[in-house]
């Protein structure tokens, strides 16, 4: 059974354009991305699912130089774009990702990972539509499910938000989903990149974090926050975009 993690990624983001290709100590927002989900021990490929768009040629060569896969495609029906880009690579099983994630824990995607291989669940999530199950990071989300999830949504899924946010009709249609939960609450921290703001916040984190091997992880970063409240106050005003 092959596990593989699909990255969607495109230039065009709408809040802050070409965020995957910001730079953050030297490397960018991708490369960090790809360095860190390829330090999980169960995921066997990693694929960066990107648009056909002549803008986004610069992550296809970004995504090579780090080594992982890529599928171009559709750049509103990201659905489709993953489930090509899952039959092409021949993954049984779905780990998607986002590449806006730079602080992405592997140990985090395992276990999610590890939950899936575990029990006969369409999809098990740590993030999803149901934010009463949020307890991580936002910036930290992970989704595995079976290619067979993925396909039926791809067949069945009429409306767009489904198909632009690829699970929406997964969430929707079935009632075998797990939520994995941390044991503590740590869902008031925004890590991901949206806007210039949560930038700002995820450089200073790097600042002091990272000196050039991905070695701190969900706990050290929380750590941090702890020891520097301030850091939380950067970005705590951003509000998440909804999906329409």
């Amino acid at each position: 059974m092959k596990v593989g993690a699909i990255i969607q990624a495109r230039m065009g983001s709408t809040r802050l354009s070409g965020k995957v290709m910001k730079e953050i100590k030297g490397k960018t927002v991708l490369g960090h991305v790809i360095e860190r989900v390829s330090q999980s021990t169960l995921i066997d490929q990693i694929v960066i699912a990107t648009t056909d768009l002549t803008r986004d040629n610069v992550i296809e060569v970004e995504a090579k130089k780090y080594g992982a896969n890529v599928f171009r495609g559709s750049e509103k029906d990201v659905l489709s774009r993953y489930f090509y880009a899952a039959k092409q690579n021949n993954i049984d099983v779905v780990v998607r990702i986002t590449s806006d994630c730079p602080l992405i824990d592997p140990f985090v995607v395992d276990d999610v990972v590890s939950k899936f291989l575990e029990h006969r669940y369409n999809l098990v999530t740590n993030a999803g539509s149901d934010h009463c199950q949020r307890t991580y990071p936002r910036g930290l989300d992970t989704e595995v499910l079976s290619f067979a999830a993925l396909e039926d949504a791809y067949h069945h899924a009429k409306e767009e938000y489904q198909r632009e946010h690829v699970t929406p009709y997964i969430y929707e249609h079935s009632n075998n989903i797990h939520y994995v939960m941390n044991e503590t609450d740590y869902s008031k921290y925004r890590w991901t990149l949206d806007t210039e703001e949560d930038f700002e916040l995820i450089n200073e984190v790097y600042k002091r974090l990272y000196n050039g091997s991905h070695d701190f992880y969900l706990e050290d970063i929380v750590q941090l926050f702890v020891k520097e409240p301030d850091l939380f106050n950067i970005n705590a005003h951003i509000e998440q975009k909804k999906i329409n």
